[in-house]
Formats: C-alpha cells, structure tokens, sequence
C-alpha cells in the first residue's frame, strides 16, 4: 500500500513542501511548493518572517489537498537549529524569533562563561561553542531585560513552534534541543546545572520528545482552511543536520557523513556522547541523531563563502550562476594560497572576496587576483578543512573511516566532491540531494509503522537514490597542500 507523507523543510535562504510517496520499499519524492525565506531587518535586528512562513506551510498543505495525492498520511517538519519562539500565558507568541546571525549575541559566550567556566558548560552539554548558540541567545535577553523572556510561559524551536501552530501542541525535538547547548548529553534531559548558572527560567523548557513519535493531528480550523482531513504532525529529526544524516544510505560502520549546503557538518554515528579532552579542545559537537544515537560532528562554515562571494559580485553588476563559478576555479592555479573557511573574519554576509584577500595578506600569502583564484581557495580550503575533521574524528574514536558520504544539495558540486576525495584520500559517495526532506519523509514513515526500525529506513534510501562515486587522485599533491594549510590556519 502506498503511502504519502509531506515533508516541510526550511534552510536559512529557502524552504519547500516535499510530497514522499513510499510503495513496495523505495520512495518517490516531489516538490510540490517552494517559496523564499527571507529574514527581516527591524529596529537594528534580524528576525525571521514566522508568520509568513507559516503561510507558506499552509498554502503548502493546501496545494496537497488540491492535488488529487489521495490521502496524507503524515506531515514532518525541520529547520534550521538554535532559534526559538517565546509563548506567553495565553499560548501567543511573544514577538518575531530572532535570527542567529542577529549581534545582540556580540560577547555573550565570554559572559556565559563568567557564570559557569567553559570547560563545565561543554561537561554539561557536550555541544561546541557558537556564538549564535540558544544558550548566549538566551542571556543576551535576560542581559538586555527582554520583556518577552520576563513574559514567557513556554521556548519553542522554531520546528515545534510550527508543529505548534498546526496542531496546538507543544514539545520539544531532542535532535533540535541538543542544538542549544542546554541538553545534559548524560540525561539526555535539560541540562539543571547550565539553567540555573544562567539564571534562565526552568518553567519555559518543556518535555524532551524523540524523532519518531507523534506530536498531535491537524487543528480543525486548519483543516477546514485547507481542506485536508485531520492529519497527524509527527516528531522528525526536525534539525535538518539531523534528518539528512538518518538518510545516509551507508552500510557497516566505517562511514562518516557530510551534510553539505551553507553550512557543513561533518561527523559520524556514536551510541553515546563523546565528552572529552580532543572533543573539547577541536570544539566538536555531540548532536542528538535517530535510534537513539548521537551525531559526533564538526560544524564548518561551508557554501556560505561560495554564496556571498556570489552575492558579492551580483551587487557590483555581474550575475555568475554556481557553474560558471565552478569552470572559474577549474580554470585558476592551484594551492595559491589558502584560508580557514570557520575564521570569523567570515562570518559577515558582505565583502568576502575582500575578507578572504585581507586573510591571505595577513597570513603572509600570495594574494588571489583573478575571481577564479578566489573561488579556487575557497573550495580546496573547504576540502582541506573536511580532512581536518576526518582526521580528528578518527583520533578521537580510534576508528577508521574509509568512506565519506555526502548528502545535501552541496553534493551536486562536482568540482567540490573531486576535491574532497583527494583531499581527505578516501572514497567519497555523493547523494541524495535531498537527504534532509528523505530523512523527514522516512522519519515519519518509522513513527507511522510502515518503516520498522533504521537499518530499514537506510535500505529504502539505497534502494531510492542513485549515488556517485569519487576516487582520491594527486594525493602527494593534496597531502602538500594539507601540510601548508595547516601551516597558515594553525589548525
């Protein structure tokens, strides 16, 4: 029997609704909306546009009800993590959710840390530090009197918070509450000692739930507004990092996983955290994962320089699609010069080309002249920085990873993946693309019934997608460019 599952999924730029077909063991994905997210400037601050978003799920779901699908069967949601909502007494949302790259956050990972050392508060929480974590977010509006926070009855991530106006339930996603750096990685619970050192009302953070179980069905006025029978809103890996690693259609053990897109987070699967000097000191981050295992991951910048170098460019008058930029670094010398791609120096969505040119001075390097040389550093530099993690991950584990699997739209980047396969010397295994909507879809497949356990979800993936494979070549070239980059960056 075939059965239809939507997925609701949300990067930073963009979101869609992604219909899942599942039928005699493989799934059939379509995109049936798309729509732009765009973050909103207001008073000197960032905040997402929820409410528009939230107009978009529904123009989402009535798309599928118009559609002649047949029956839904289940309706998933992930997002980005860290950023929250703020509910008062009444269930209202106390004002637009901020953005993580919003600066009311400038300093407040050094004022957490006078209120609870930083080698306790990764003890306690085994995530590594960001300055957008929902931790510093948190003390940045207690620190600034936010009446919001003095207001707040309830902290909703923003795919709860979604899942909440759908169906007036509320919870919280384990995957996307261990993003905040306020989950104790021993309990598996909130994190008691990180709370009360931050002085941080308990009442706001509710019940921990596990991708897998069902969070509530559709509210009536939601489904006469869109025509949909009352449908149930289930419980997915809803941190998009999260849902495209359960879509990684590996076998055995020997595997670490790239999700690939803005940001890039690389890790492995581990039955429980790893909490301990190498992970601290290389800022490594346990994340929660499906099964009942963690995701031992890095969190590296990624496409965001690609991106903003092409926004760049695009302000000054000259549109580039990504493959032109692409055939530019084919085209430009190689190993000129590197950068470290998580410098802060980055973090800035305007100037990259200048950002990176003013690294390379300072780092005492040639400078890239052309726009090809630009690009070029920015992707061996990423390339170099994921056997950065490779390498630390396997000393931290003392296992061998032999294959490096990438999911997410970053995976189609050709020219990325050869690089990366040189770079780290291993088999690297490319697709899905979609493997954060795939992750959601079976996700709510397993919580449904008709997918009984993981090993059974991973082998609807393999038997769904087409993969690609790259062999490592140059590597006495690439293991030279290594040994410099890690002379330049200090990494």
């Amino acid at each position: 029997m075939r059965k239809n599952f939507l997925a609701f999924d949300f990067g930073a730029s963009s979101g869609r609704a992604i219909l899942g077909r599942l039928e005699d063991g493989k799934l059939t994905m379509e995109e049936i909306h798309r729509f732009s997210n765009d973050p909103v400037e207001l008073c000197g601050h960032y905040h997402w546009d929820i409410f528009r978003l939230f107009y978009e799920i529904k123009q989402g779901l009535i798309k599928y009800a118009n559609g002649g699908y047949g029956k839904l069967d289940g309706i998933g949601i992930d997002t980005w993590g860290v950023d929250f909502g703020l509910l008062g007494k009444n269930g209202e949302l106390l004002g637009a959710p901020y953005h993580y790259r919003d600066k009311r956050t400038d300093g407040m990972m050094e004022k957490a840390q006078q209120l609870m050392p930083r080698r306790e508060i990764f003890n306690h929480s085994g995530v590594s530090f960001e300055f957008f974590n929902t931790v510093n977010q948190l003390l940045a509006m207690k620190l600034q009197g936010s009446a919001a926070l003095e207001g707040a009855q309830d902290l909703l991530f923003i795919p709860d918070l979604f899942a909440y106006f759908l169906t007036g339930c509320k919870g919280t996603e384990f995957c996307e509450a261990t993003t905040s750096q306020m989950v104790d990685p021993a309990t598996r619970d909130w994190s008691e000692d990180i709370i009360n050192a931050m002085g941080f009302p308990r009442g706001i953070f509710g019940k921990i739930e596990q991708p897998g179980t069902l969070r509530g069905m559709l509210l009536p006025e939601i489904c006469k507004e869109t025509g949909l029978e009352p449908t149930p809103v289930y419980v997915v890996a809803s941190h998009d990092t999260n849902a495209a690693a359960a879509a990684v259609p590996a076998q055995g053990d020997n595997w670490a996983f790239l999700s690939s897109g803005t940001w890039s987070l690389l890790g492995i699967e581990v039955d429980e955290p790893v909490v301990n000097d190498v992970t601290y000191s290389r800022n490594f981050s346990n994340e929660g994962g499906i099964g009942g295992k963690y995701d031992l991951l890095s969190n590296i910048m990624g496409l965001w320089i690609i991106q903003q170098l092409r926004a760049d460019w695009e302000r000054q008058g000259e549109k580039l699609s990504f493959p032109d930029m692409v055939k530019l670094a084919e085209e430009a010398e190689p190993f000129k010069c590197f950068i470290d791609p998580d410098d802060k120096t980055f973090v800035a969505p305007v100037g990259m080309e200048e950002r990176i040119k003013e690294y390379c001075r300072r780092t005492g390097q040639a400078v890239p002249n052309t726009r090809g040389e630009v690009i070029r550093t920015a992707y061996e530099s990423l390339a170099l920085k994921y056997r950065q993690a490779i390498d630390a991950l396997e000393q931290i584990t003392g296992k061998k990873i032999d294959v490096l699997h990438i999911v997410g739209g970053g995976c189609q980047n050709l020219l990325l993946n050869r690089m990366t396969a040189s770079a780290i010397g291993r088999k690297v295994v490319a697709g899905p693309a979609e493997g954060t909507a795939m992750g959601n879809i079976l996700i709510q497949a397993l919580a449904e019934g008709s997918i009984k356990d993981v090993q059974q979800l991973r082998a609807v993936v393999r038997a769904s997608v087409d993969t690609t494979e790259y062999m490592p070549q140059d590597e006495a070239a690439w293991n030279e460019a290594y040994r410099r980059y890690r002379e330049v960056t200090g990494c």
